[in-house]
């Protein structure tokens, strides 16, 4: 089963300065444009926009690369 998320959720994942923490603004269920690339999603492999917690940069994943963060 894929993973599931929702706007509010907070979230780690893995990038290339190391794992990385935000919250989720947007849950995509068609394919959308970002940062000049198509993004491809739908209702049953959403991608969501997260937040980053340090930087405010908003970076665009799957679910499959996301993890939640227990409270």
């Amino acid at each position: 089963m894929k993973k599931k998320f929702k706007i509010g959720d907070h979230v780690t994942w893995n990038s290339e300065a190391g794992h990385v923490s935000g919250s989720i603004i947007k849950v995509h269920t068609k394919d959308f444009n970002y940062k000049g690339y198509t993004h491809h999603a739908t209702a049953d492999d959403p991608q969501y926009e997260i937040k980053s917690d340090k930087t405010d940069h908003i970076a665009a994943h799957k679910g499959s690369a996301l993890s939640l963060v227990k409270k």
